[in-house]
């Protein structure tokens, strides 16, 4: 008998309260900020989430689909409005995919976007690790810009 730590549910749930976070995040920034804030040398808010789409929906239609094609960070979003709005379609695209893809994969070598093969558990662990880590980021930003940020406690 194999005893799991988290269910597919569980793990996609976790994934979607940062998600949901993360959000509230984009939020909190001014459109101008959002675009345009950066600190030593780092890429904009608005750059940082745009990364985060691009390899969300895409790196789960890749396992499911087992292609490898790359994936694209100069998305057309220029207003915080279209963040928002990508951010919120890709939502159900990933409870969709994510469910798609069997327990029994996880333990897959997956070549993600050809550049990064490693079990596929690690590719959907890189895109919650990713996030969190860019979202620090924005936290940062926020902060230097006397914005308080959400409580990263609150991601539901």
């Amino acid at each position: 008998m194999k005893a799991n730590i988290l269910t597919n549910e569980e793990l996609l749930n976790h994934w979607q309260g940062h998600r949901a976070l993360t959000r509230r995040v984009i939020e909190a920034f001014p459109e101008k900020e959002l675009f345009e804030f950066s600190i030593g040398g780092m890429r904009t808010f608005a750059d940082l989430v745009k990364e985060l789409l691009s390899i969300a929906v895409p790196g789960l239609e890749g396992i499911v689909n087992n292609s490898t094609e790359g994936y694209n960070h100069n998305l057309p979003l220029n207003t915080k409005a279209d963040l928002l709005n990508a951010w919120d379609n890709a939502t159900p695209k990933i409870n969709e995919l994510f469910m798609q893809i069997s327990e029994d994969r996880f333990k897959e070598d997956f070549n993600l976007f050809g550049e990064y093969k490693f079990p596929v558990i690690q590719n959907i662990l890189y895109f919650v690790d990713n996030e969190v880590h860019h979202r620090g980021q924005g936290y940062v930003y926020l902060r230097s810009l006397n914005i308080e940020p959400p409580f990263f406690w609150e991601r539901y």
